[in-house]
């Protein structure tokens, strides 16, 4: 799946999407991410992306003009990659959006292309959206300095979900969320800590009883913790 970022701050995306599983995940050619820096597109030689906002008020507004012609070449290299039918589709990380959950992940890892686009200061002049139409997304109620992380948390959600990305599909469709209940209790080495021992039924071999176990403790858990999920 090919991932592409319109930011401000391509260093930013870079670093911390080329390290741990998605570094690999990148290398290994299960996924691209390529990262877009809005300011090339900038049609002035300071290379000026932001205004003040007319109105008044506090704060720099993100320019259409740049962000449009970013769109438009990015997402024609991504059409040159991928092909004319290629289902591409395009977001915008917006804390006005609904908020990210396992099913919204499950639903754009089924694209082909993803074009991510990242406001900062006050975000972006309402026509470049009006333009580019993104389906806007949050990743909570609350409000960042730009999109850049929002982006990445994304992509790393995305992208497990991907084939080859992770080493087996249990991986994710046992785990908190994605299986409807939050994770069962999990142990390693040593046997004991501080007065603490790993369940009998755990080191007991019998796989059924254990299975038994972790859907016992993950409901456990669920109704503790978020019984919300359980209704």
């Amino acid at each position: 799946m090919r991932f592409d970022i319109m930011t401000l701050f391509p260093e930013l995306v870079s670093g911390v999407l080329g390290e741990s599983i998605m570094g690999r995940a990148q290398k290994a050619g299960h996924i691209s991410v390529h990262a877009h820096n809005i300011r090339d597109y900038a049609n002035n030689k300071h290379r000026k992306v932001d205004d003040t906002v007319y109105g008044g008020g506090f704060g720099m507004l993100m320019m259409a003009p740049p962000v449009c012609d970013c769109y438009d070449a990015v997402r024609e290299q991504a059409i040159s990659e991928l092909g004319e039918d290629a289902k591409i589709k395009t977001v915008y990380m917006s804390p006005q959006g609904k908020v990210l959950a396992q099913q919204k992940a499950q639903e754009l890892s089924e694209y082909d292309g993803l074009i991510i686009i990242c406001g900062h200061y006050e975000g972006i002049d309402t026509r470049a959206l009006e333009e580019i139409q993104p389906e806007e997304i949050s990743i909570g109620d609350y409000v960042l300095t730009g999109g850049e992380l929002p982006a990445c948390i994304l992509v790393d959600c995305i992208s497990r979900l991907k084939d080859g990305v992770l080493s087996d599909k249990a991986c994710y469709e046992e785990e908190s969320i994605s299986s409807g209940l939050l994770e069962y209790p999990q142990y390693t080495r040593p046997y004991e800590f501080r007065g603490k021992k790993v369940p009998d039924v755990l080191i007991s071999g019998n796989h059924a009883e254990i299975d038994k176990w972790r859907r016992e403790q993950a409901r456990i858990v669920t109704e503790k913790k978020r019984p919300d999920l359980l209704e």
